[in-house]
């Protein structure tokens, strides 16, 4: 057991793990760790370098020659709508990766098992340093298997339509409600049925199904049992 608090959050894509997150850490005062993030960097940096995605010592490679850095809370400039802010070889990609691009090419990379060793380890290095909110796939069985409090956040796929759906229009991207089911179907099968660390509800994992909550309300709901937890 690590002697900073770790709250591990695992789950589906659109299931509100990236706002939750960010919000219960401001909340706590603990670093919020987007580590979906650093797996779309990766992609992004090899799609840069016309590196292919299946080239694993390729890319590999050059992550390890490039300085990737996540950075929050946000300073006042940064408050235009993103989680966190990443950087790359000192560039603020934290835009540049949100591309449907480096979303598909995310899920490409993440199959890739020595290539999940080397984030797993940058991933597990920051968390020994501080008070930490780690989502992603992977993290309550994973990345931090000893974390304090796990969490499974999840939603029907309706729910997760609707939110993904939304987010393409606030962007100004025109796709219809059943595009994006079927985007999000696609990732689940990816995501779920890749042989390296699929995406999984651990056992001792807390099911939290948010299809009928406010954000605000599944925040309150791991505070109050990070505070039962911590006996506060």
């Amino acid at each position: 057991m690590s002697e900073f608090f770790q709250i591990a959050i695992d789950g589906p894509v659109a299931a509100g793990k990236g706002t939750v997150s960010r919000l219960l850490a401001q909340k706590l005062g603990f670093l919020y760790v987007d580590t979906g993030a650093m797996y779309r960097a990766t992609a992004l940096l090899s799609l840069r370098h016309e590196i292919s995605l299946n080239d694993e010592d390729k890319v590999i490679a050059l992550l390890e020659k490039s300085k990737l850095e996540m950075r929050n809370p946000l300073s006042p400039t940064e408050i235009d709508g993103r989680l966190t802010t990443i950087i790359l070889d000192g560039e603020d990609i934290s835009w540049a990766i949100r591309t449907q691009e480096c979303s598909d090419g995310s899920s490409k990379v993440a199959v890739l098992a020595k290539l999940r060793k080397v984030l797993v380890k940058k991933q597990q290095e920051i968390a020994r340093s501080q008070d930490v909110v780690m989502e992603g796939r992977d993290i309550t069985f994973r990345v931090l298997p000893e974390a304090d409090l796990k969490i499974y956040l999840t939603a029907s796929i309706e729910a997760r339509a609707i939110r993904r759906h939304t987010q393409y229009l606030t962007k100004g991207i025109n796709v219809s409600i059943e595009e994006v089911i079927k985007e999000i179907k696609e990732r689940d099968e990816r995501d779920m049925k890749r042989k390296t660390d699929p995406l999984q509800v651990m056992p001792d994992a807390w099911l939290v199904d948010t299809s009928k909550l406010e954000i605000e309300e599944v925040v309150d709901l791991i505070v109050a049992k990070v505070k039962e937890i911590r006996n506060e």
